[in-house]
C-alpha cells in the first residue's frame, strides 16, 4: 500500500473509545510514557511486564509524574486520582484479554517482540488492535509471526512519550487501511499530532535525518571544520536547534551510529545512508557523549566547551558588483545597501556572483570548490540571511587573501559572526539541506509518506526549522538537484547521486510548466 491515499488524515473511522482498555506491554521508560498517555486520555490502562516488581515500579513511576503535573498546576487533584484508579499492573498475558489495543514496548529483538505477539492473538479479541512501538525492527517482519496481521500496526510514540506530540503510524505489508486508520484516530484523540507512513527503514523521521547527522560527519572528516564551528553553522546560519555533533552526544554516540547502521543495513548498504568512521572510532573508544562525560565534547567537571572558529574583525568592501539574481542568497543585495556599502547590479546571463573590489568575486556554495577557480570565495546557505547570526567561507590556497579579507568584512559590515572553513564541495548547510531535500523527495516518490507527512515528522520529531519538502520549494525547484550533480560529479561513490524522485519535482516538472 501507498499512505499517501490518507494524506490529511482517514475519515469515516472512529477513534478507540475511552470506554474501552488499553494495555501497555513493557513497563520501562517508553511503556511508562505511553501508558501515562493512555490513561490522561481516559482509558482503564493494564501495564504489564514479566519481569518481577517491573510493572509495580513502572506504575509508581507514572503515579509520581502524575502527582508532580498537580503540583505544578498542569492537572487537576480529582483527575489524577481518577487516573490512579484506572492504572492495573500485571504479569499475566492472559489479563489483557478484554483489551481494545494493546501497545508493545519491549527490547529491540525480533524474535522477542514475534513470540509476545503471537501469545497476545491466543487471549485477546479478534477486534483487538495490535501496535508495536519500535523504532528500529520491520513492522511487517513482527507481523509475519501472526494468524491476522491485518490488525497489526507501528504506534511509534518519540521520548518522553507524555511531552513529545508526535507518533508515526506505521502500516505494515499486510496492515489492513482501518486498522491504521483507527489507530491515527486514536493517537489523535490523545492529543497526539500521528502522521502516516508505510513500513520503510527508519520510517519517516529515522530515515529523513540520516544526512542531518552524516554531512556533518562527512566535512569533519574531510578536514572541512571542527565540532564546534559546524554545530555553530548549523545552528546561527542553518537555523537548526541544535548541532549533530552535540545532539549525538546528547542522544548517545552508540545509540545514534546504531540507527544510522540499522537504516544503512536494511537499505543494503546504500552509499546514501552510509555510517562514519570517524563516529565509529568515537564508539569504539567508549566517547559516547554525555553519559560517559565524554564524546564529540569533553564533559567532566570543569571541562572547557571548545569554541567555534570565527574570523577577527575586519574592512569591508566600500562597493560590490551583483550580477544576476542570487537566488537563495538575493535578500543579501538589500543587507549590504541597508550597511551602507554601495551595490550595483547587472544583469548577466552567465552566472551569478559577487564581485568585489579584488577582482575576486564570492559565489553561494553550489557543489563545486573555490580551488577549480581563481580568486573565488564561497559562502554556505542560510535560512534566512537576515537573521543568521553566522555564515561560513570557503576559501582555497588559490584564493588571494584580499578577496577573502573582503568576503569576512562583507558579512562581518551584516552583523554576522564569519567562520572560514576548508575548501569542501557543498560546504556545511546547503550540502545537509540538499541532501535532506534529497531524501523527502525520494521517500514521495517511493510512497513512504505524503509530503505533507513528512514535514509534520521532520518539523515535530526533530526540531527542523522548515520540513525538507517546503525548504526544497522555498529554494527553487532544481537548486538541490543541481547542487547535488556537483557533489556527485567530486564524491562519486553514489551517495550524491540525486534521487528519481528529486529529478521528476526539479526537471520534469519543470519541463511541463515550461511547455504549458
Amino acid at each position: 500500500m501507498t499512505v499517501t491515499d490518507a494524506a490529511g488524515g482517514p475519515s469515516g473511522t472512529d477513534a478507540i473509545a475511552p470506554s474501552r482498555t488499553v494495555a501497555v506491554v513493557g513497563a520501562g521508560t517508553m511503556g511508562q510514557g505511553i501508558a501515562q498517555v493512555a490513561l490522561l486520555a481516559g482509558h482503564r490502562v493494564r501495564l504489564h511486564d514479566v519481569a518481577p516488581g517491573q510493572a509495580e515500579t513502572g506504575a509508581d513511576a507514572i503515579l509520581s509524574r502524575l502527582e508532580r503535573l498537580v503540583e505544578k498546576g498542569r492537572l487537576e487533584e480529582d483527575a489524577r486520582g481518577a487516573a490512579a484508579l484506572r492504572l492495573e499492573r500485571t504479569t499475566e498475558i492472559a489479563e489483557l484479554a478484554d483489551s481494545a489495543l494493546v501497545i508493545e514496548a519491549v527490547v529491540e529483538d525480533l524474535a522477542v517482540k514475534q513470540q509476545l505477539f503471537r501469545a497476545l492473538e491466543e487471549v485477546v479479541a479478534d477486534d483487538c488492535l495490535l501496535a508495536t512501538n519500535t523504532s528500529s525492527l520491520s513492522v511487517t517482519a513482527i507481523a509475519g509471526a501472526l494468524r491476522r496481521p491485518g490488525r497489526f500496526v507501528g504506534l511509534h510514540f518519540f521520548n518522553p512519550a507524555p511531552l513529545l506530540p508526535l507518533v508515526e503510524v506505521v502500516s505494515g505489508f499486510a496492515t489492513a487501511e482501518d486498522a491504521a486508520a483507527r489507530a491515527y484516530e486514536t493517537a489523535r484523540a490523545w492529543g497526539k499530532t500521528p502522521v502516516r507512513c508505510a513500513d520503510t527503514p527508519g520510517f519517516i523521521v529515522n530515515r529523513i535525518a540520516r544526512p542531518f547527522y552524516a554531512e556533518a560527519f562527512a566535512v569533519h572528516e574531510e578536514r572541512g571544520a571542527d565540532p564546534a564551528t559546524i554545530d555553530a553553522v548549523l545552528r546561527e546560519c542553518g537555523g537548526f536547534r541544535m548541532g549533530p555533533f552535540e545532539l549525538t552526544d546528547l542522544i548517545g554516540q552508540d545509540v545514534n551510529e546504531a540507527v544510522t547502521r540499522s537504516v544503512w543495513e536494511a537499505f543494503f548498504r546504500s552509499p546514501k545512508f552510509s555510517p562514519s568512521l570517524a563516529q565509529r572510532r568515537l564508539v569504539e573508544s567508549g566517547r559516547l557523549g554525555r553519559k560517559s562525560a565524554h564524546g564529540w565534547y569533553p564533559y567532566e567537571d570543569g571541562a572547557e566547551r571548545p569554541e567555534p572558529h570565527t574570523a577577527p574583525a575586519t574592512e569591508p568592501p566600500p562597493h560590490i558588483t551583483v550580477e544576476g539574481d542570487l537566488g537563495p542568497a538575493q535578500a543579501l543585495v538589500g543587507l549590504c545597501r541597508e550597511a551602507g556599502i554601495t551595490v550595483h547590479e547587472e544583469d548577466e546571463d552567465h552566472g551569478t556572483r559577487i564581485l568585489l573590489p579584488s577582482g575576486g568575486q564570492l559565489a553561494l556554495a553550489d557543489g563545486q570548490t573555490s580551488a577549480e577557480f581563481r580568486d573565488v570565495v564561497y559562502f554556505d546557505l542560510a535560512l534566512d540571511y537576515r537573521t543568521a547570526t553566522r555564515i561560513a567561507l570557503s576559501a582555497s590556497e588559490v584564493t588571494g587573501w584580499e578577496t577573502l579579507r573582503q568576503s569576512i568584512g562583507l558579512f562581518q559590515a551584516l552583523g554576522k559572526k564569519v567562520s572560514v572553513i576548508g575548501d569542501v564541495p557543498g560546504m556545511i548547510v546547503a550540502r545537509t539541506v540538499a541532501m535532506l531535500v534529497d531524501a523527502a523527495a525520494d521517500a514521495v516518490a517511493k510512497g513512504a509518506a505524503s509530503p505533507e507527512d513528512i514535514d509534520t515528522a521532520m518539523r515535530l520529531g526533530v526540531n527542523y526549522p522548515v520540513g525538507p519538502v517546503e525548504w526544497g520549494h522555498r529554494l527553487g525547484r532544481a537548486w538541490a538537484h543541481e547542487l547535488l550533480d556537483e557533489l556527485h560529479a567530486r564524491v562519486p561513490t553514489g551517495r550524491y547521486a540525486p534521487s528519481l524522485g528529486l529529478y521528476r519535482q526539479s526537471y520534469v516538472r519543470m519541463k511541463g510548466d515550461q511547455s504549458s
